[in-house]
């Protein structure tokens, strides 16, 4: 039961949901990026995951990862692997020509990574940072480290990790004390301990490229003073630098992933950007990192959902409830996926996959937009998308990836309680995506209180006005979707005025502010899905039923939760001020 992407439900998202095709077409790097080449780069995508990654995959999760005395040895295959990801170009598939990469459109990247991410997470993990850093290094590196890394990382030849987190100091990142003493040479010496830092010690690669987050001497107190320094495992003569992996964390999942604790003794690094601009050069890591991240609920959850559908079409017990379908025969009749109870689930988590796919896509040709389109205000509306659309997907496909894979696990029973179905490794690895690159609340908090409310939520408004310019008001579907954008939009600015009165009234309904936003724009993607022939597809007119059915009231009850804690905020305050009088 190892995974296989299906590249047909990709292309018809791509090319007839979002027109994607022409989209990259009109951005002058990819005017030759015809749909019969995106294709061929998904069919071949789609043949690598399935025949040499996910192979791998249950091994990597039962043998897991072995620490020896400051080393990491990886699972038995996650080597050759990782290799022939290397010898295949596909790190570098949306990296620069001129650094070694093939030049091509994010989205099929993203494609990629959802599709690594659903075979084998564990093994994902390792080059799943290599598009955040190299974006780190190209926008913010001298042109020295450009010259030493940059090809490196972007090839895949050399690994990157990320090194953010202190024992002391998980999410609030101003309590980081590791500290960089400038040297005459013009580099520095970087102490401190970093914990939770994903592949940083292992044998895939010779080298391994540290962005670690530390403070120079002079530095304020607090996240402005932090500065991003490159620290390799292997300095640029060959000889080991003072970086030591002391320990890897045994985990509830993800087990083919070391997760280590480090530490640097005086190591050797070279300062990325400006010193006190840290968090603004690791940032581009972070937020590519976090839609990459939404991207591996997805497949994490079509990973579930796979293995649950072919359980239950396989799987007979007692007579379904009600009229046998046509289409299966009575044969079919006691098969487990014609109970209306696990049809549900089913095709609730197909809706899922299908609406969060279309906004990840979506989200992912914003990026080539942003970075390539010759209008600056199509540049900037792109930036906003992301901006905006980014944080909901991480939490949302990240909650779902863990809820809808626990669902999933229900069809089998208890056959998926034990390993051999291989659906509670999925469960356990989803669990931690909810977590890493900022939790989810941490997600919710940035959309609503640093995002939203900030401009009374005029870049909220203008993104939803742009959705609700792609519909067609005389379709139903679209007319209902529309009334949910306005309530959207009305929304935002409810909450912004009660913030004035109560400003921890933001943190305590960014959750349920966060989950409106992403039901709207599902509700938005199944209406484009809808309208543009999705729904010839038996299943995923299921699907669609499903989402309507089984996802969307959640919106009202949301939305009910928002304005309820609004209004009784109002209601106290007039009591208060009635009682003054």
């Amino acid at each position: 039961m190892d995974y296989r992407p299906r590249p047909e439900d990709v292309r018809f998202l791509l090319n007839v949901v979002l027109d994607a095709p022409a989209r990259l077409r009109a951005l002058a790097p990819f005017a030759e990026v015809d749909e019969a080449l995106q294709s061929q780069v998904l069919e071949e995508a789609a043949r690598f995951v399935g025949e040499v990654v996910a192979p791998v995959n249950r091994e990597g999760d039962e043998v897991g990862c072995r620490f020896d005395k400051g080393e990491v040895i990886s699972p038995p295959g996650f080597r050759a692997a990782y290799q022939a990801f290397v010898d295949g170009g596909w790190p570098a598939l949306s990296a620069a020509t001129e650094d070694g990469g093939q030049g091509l459109p994010s989205v099929l990247e993203a494609v990629l990574y959802e599709w690594l991410s659903a075979a084998n997470h564990g093994l994902t993990m390792a080059p799943g940072l290599l598009h955040g850093a190299y974006a780190c290094l190209k926008h913010h590196g001298s042109d020295e480290l450009k010259r030493r890394y940059l090809q490196k990382i972007a090839t895949g030849e050399w690994l990157a990790t990320m090194c953010l987190t202190e024992a002391h100091a998980g999410s609030d990142l101003g309590q980081v004390r590791t500290r960089a003493m400038p040297q005459a040479d013009g580099s520095l010496r970087v102490s401190g301990s970093k914990i939770f830092i994903s592949g940083g010690e292992h044998d895939l690669t010779p080298n391994i490229v540290h962005l670690v987050l530390c403070r120079l001497p002079d530095a304020s107190a607090g996240p402005k003073g932090l500065s991003l320094v490159l620290v390799p495992k292997l300095l640029p003569d060959g000889t080991r630098n003072a970086v030591h992996c002391e320990r890897i964390e045994e985990k509830m999942g993800l087990h083919g992933s070391p997760t280590c604790s480090m530490r640097f003794d005086d190591a050797t690094g070279w300062l990325v950007g400006e010193a006190g601009r840290g968090l603004a050069a690791m940032f581009v890591m972070m937020n590519s990192a976090r839609l990459h991240v939404a991207l591996q609920g997805i497949g994490l959850l079509d990973a579930a959902w796979q293995k649950a559908d072919a359980y239950a079409a396989e799987r007979r017990q007692m007579r379904a409830p009600g009229a046998v379908p046509a289409s299966r025969g009575t044969e079919a009749a006691d098969l487990i996926a014609e109970h209306p109870a696990i049809r549900r689930i089913l095709d609730t988590q197909r809706a899922w996959i299908d609406g969060a796919r279309t906004l990840a896509y979506r989200s992912a040709l914003m990026l080539d937009v942003a970075a390539h389109d010759a209008d600056p205000k199509a540049r900037e509306r792109a930036l906003r998308w992301c901006s905006l659309v980014t944080p909901v997907l991480k939490a949302a496909c990240t909650h779902q990836a863990f809820h809808g894979a626990s669902e999933c696990l229900q069809v089998f029973g208890g056959h998926g309680y034990v390993r051999e179905w291989g659906i509670e490794q999925v469960v356990r690895d989803a669990r931690v995506t909810m977590i890493y690159e900022g939790t989810n609340e941490i997600q919710a908090i940035d959309l609503l209180v640093r995002k939203v409310l900030p401009d009374g939520g005029a870049a909220m408004s203008a993104v939803l006005l742009e959705l609700r310019d792609t519909l067609d008001a005389s379709r139903d579907a679209d007319a209902d979707v529309q009334r949910r954008l306005a309530q959207l939009r009305y929304l935002g600015t409810t909450i912004a005025m009660s913030a004035h009165a109560n400003p921890v009234l933001p943190y305590e309904v960014a959750d349920d502010y966060l989950r409106v936003v992403m039901l709207t724009m599902m509700a938005w993607a199944w209406a484009r899905i809808e309208a543009t022939g999705g729904t010839d597809d038996a299943g995923r007119t299921r699907a669609a039923a499903a989402f309507r059915r089984w996802v969307l009231p959640e919106f009202e009850m949301r939305l009910g939760i928002v304005k309820r804690a609004c209004e009784s905020l109002a209601l106290s305050h007039a009591a208060a001020e009635g009682v003054a009088r």
